[in-house]
């Protein structure tokens, strides 16, 4: 869950550059002693409570080409819908779960990897559920303002269908953009950039 920062201004935007690895996941780039491992990199222990399920993500540019530099972050809730955050007041979240993970995409294959839980629902402000969901947020050379989107499961059918966030979506058949493929215990979600698969992206 997001925390309030309305006491602070935006900083301006620019783009990340080809420095953002090296600044957020200097392991995968070959720059050891800062930290013993990435921040982000690992989500689960063996206490951690839920369904583990592995994403296999991909960022793909206008042509379909996979970005080979590209940093995911993700946020989502744990097994039983609860936030590992401060602002979390309905309950104490999986203590053994961040909510939480970074990975870059591979140099080669453009692929980037989580090894997660499959998310509780979570209340909208009315009350309604919504259905179970990861917050992502893409960043990558050329991109100036990080890229704000959210992963669906296929496997959740009914959810989806009463999910208040897929309701708003206009053009319906931009809603598959959203929605990850289950492939036994994997869900593959492929983020189009532009053009005519383009994910649908959030202003916040």
């Amino acid at each position: 869950m997001a925390q309030s920062l309305d006491r602070l201004k935006e900083s301006p935007s620019q783009t990340a550059g080809p420095y953002v690895h090296i600044g957020l996941t200097p392991n995968f780039c070959g720059i050891g002693g800062v930290y013993a491992n990435d921040l982000g990199s690992t989500m689960l222990n063996g206490e951690t409570k839920g369904e583990r399920i592995e994403l296999r993500i991909r960022v793909l540019d206008g042509t379909g080409t996979p970005l080979k530099d590209a940093l995911i972050e993700i946020w989502q809730a744990d097994a039983n819908g609860l936030y590992n955050s401060p602002s979390e007041l309905r309950g104490a979240a999986d203590p053994n779960f961040p909510g939480w993970g970074r990975q870059p995409t591979d140099m080669e294959t453009g692929v980037c990897l989580f090894r997660t839980i499959k998310p509780g629902r979570v209340p909208f402000r009315d009350g309604r559920l919504m259905a179970p969901h990861i917050t992502l947020w893409i960043v990558a050379r050329g991109i100036n303002v990080g890229l704000h989107t959210r992963l669906y499961f296929s496997d959740e059918e009914k959810a989806n269908a009463e999910d208040p966030i897929l309701a708003r979506i206009e053009h319906r058949l931009r809603v598959p953009t959203l929605i990850a493929e289950r492939r036994g215990d994997t869900y593959v979600f492929d983020i189009h950039l532009q053009g005519e698969k383009e994910t649908v992206f959030f202003d916040s």
